[in-house]
């Protein structure tokens, strides 16, 4: 069995294991220092499908929460207190996707990316339930609402708020301050409080913990 530290990071997978749900324990991640928390005594962490496709391997901070029935294959990058939620697909086989810290990928969120632009989402984001992301860039502290849909070259920039199940056309540009809302999206300068997305934030990375130090599967 791979070391604690190749389970969580994802930075070399043994390539013989196969496409399989890898089980982490405490016990394993506490034979390196470097991963040593106050959690890790108490907690047995469920398995955690992420795949590695060739060359392309996930890279996950040990302190991000990656929920047991969410799948995480090839180029993907999540940064420390982040959180991935049940049903969500990120996907980094055509290219690069990358979620800074303290992001939370809500609940059967669809996360993909294109040959020619990566997907980045930055720190201290909300990407709410059943988004899809698709070759675009969120900038820190966004707010993407339930069912949206941000498309090819978007960009949305901080303090911007997309509302729930509008669509972003390719190359929309929203403001930051700005709330984007409609299909396809009418931009709506000015609109959003700083509070809102904070809220959103905290609350998310509040709960991953929560769900680190009390998950238990009932068999």
């Amino acid at each position: 069995m791979p070391s604690g530290r190749a389970l969580v990071s994802s930075i070399s997978i043994l390539r013989d294991i196969g496409p399989q749900r890898y089980l982490v324990t405490p016990a394993s991640l506490q034979r390196d220092p470097q991963f040593l928390h106050p959690w890790l005594g108490s907690v047995r962490l469920e398995a955690v499908p992420i795949y590695a496709l060739g060359e392309l391997t996930p890279s996950i901070h040990p302190l991000a929460y990656v929920h047991p029935d969410a799948v995480v294959i090839g180029s993907v990058t999540i940064g420390a207190n982040s959180s991935v939620w049940p049903g969500a697909v990120l996907r980094g086989d055509d290219g690069e996707i990358r979620i800074g810290q303290r992001t939370s990928v809500q609940d059967n969120c669809v996360i993909h990316t294109t040959p020619d632009e990566p997907t980045l989402v930055g720190d201290d984001c909300v990407i709410g339930h059943m988004v899809h992301l698709e070759a675009c860039r969120i900038e820190p502290w966004c707010l993407i609402g339930n069912g949206s849909i941000v498309l090819h070259r978007v960009v949305v920039n901080s303090w911007a708020m997309v509302a729930a199940n509008s669509t972003l056309l390719n190359d929309t540009i929203v403001p930051s301050g700005a709330l984007a809302v409609g299909t396809p999206a009418v931009i709506k300068e000015g609109r959003v409080r700083r509070e809102m997305v904070q809220h959103g934030v905290t609350t998310y990375v509040a709960r991953a913990q929560k769900f680190r130090t009390s998950l238990r599967r009932l068999d």
